[in-house]
């Protein structure tokens, strides 16, 4: 897992990460997101949240609650309008838009309920892709892809295209994309909605394995049943965050 932080993070003044590696991986302080809108719309009010490496942590609450604001800021795609956010040691609320582009693709890899993979690829094609976000060479591309499919139990499947795959199947390859990059969290928005129960719990074990090797897993659910095999779970309320038992 890559330690050192995207060129130009330092000289716009958020903080390296720690050299020790025991900094948390996310730690919202006191974040909120309004929307300028008539009237403004407050969807996250005085976040605390802190995911520690190695955490399996779930997210649950009703539609409307504020999940997919929540998942947009974690993720950089959303910049909060008050408190911290820091990635890996990193204050990322400072960084500019290049340098948060760099950061998630170094810190932070996605699975969607939609696969996302490209039809007309093969799996081995599909997640190479991830990479090029990194500017990686197609060497190193090729070699983490191929690692990333083993890992996620596709070895025997990497030049198969999406077209010929289970559903299942298509979210593994959907999760060694994410992989192939090395991330510091694995972020996941409703990954089994579009899966049935057999290709849920299939996803829900690789999560499992994942997790003992030592990964961080952040999952945005409004199943119960995804949830319950977290090891820590949060709701959130009208933009606010409880710690579940």
């Amino acid at each position: 897992m890559s330690s050192h932080a995207p060129a130009g993070v330092e000289q716009i003044g958020g903080a390296p990460p720690d050299p020790t590696g025991t900094a948390p991986v996310v730690e919202l302080d006191a974040v909120d997101r309004t929307f300028a809108t008539d009237p403004p719309v407050l969807a996250l009010r005085a976040v605390q949240l802190t995911v520690e490496r190695g955490d399996y942590v779930a997210i649950v609450g009703p539609s409307g609650s504020g999940k997919s604001t929540l998942l947009n800021v974690i993720g950089l795609l959303d910049r909060p309008t008050g408190g911290t956010y820091r990635l890996d040691g990193i204050e990322t609320r400072t960084l500019g838009d290049r340098e948060r582009a760099a950061l998630r693709a170094e810190r932070l890899g996605f699975v969607f309920q939609s696969f996302h993979l490209l039809p007309h690829r093969t799996a081995l094609e599909n997640v190479m892709i991830g990479g090029l976000y990194q500017g990686l060479p197609q060497r190193v591309r090729l070699t983490r892809a191929t690692e990333a499919l083993a890992r996620v139990g596709l070895a025997a499947r990497a030049g198969f295209l999406p077209t010929r795959m289970s559903g299942g199947e298509r979210q593994r390859v959907a999760v060694a994309r994410a992989l192939a990059a090395a991330p510091s969290l694995l972020l996941c928005d409703e990954p089994t909605g579009n899966l049935d129960t057999a290709n849920t719990a299939s996803i829900l074990g690789l999560f499992d394995e994942l997790i003992d090797d030592g990964l961080t897993i952040l999952v945005i659910t409004h199943d119960g049943d995804v949830a319950a095999r977290a090891e820590r779970r949060v709701r959130i309320v009208d933009g606010q965050l409880q710690e579940l038992d």
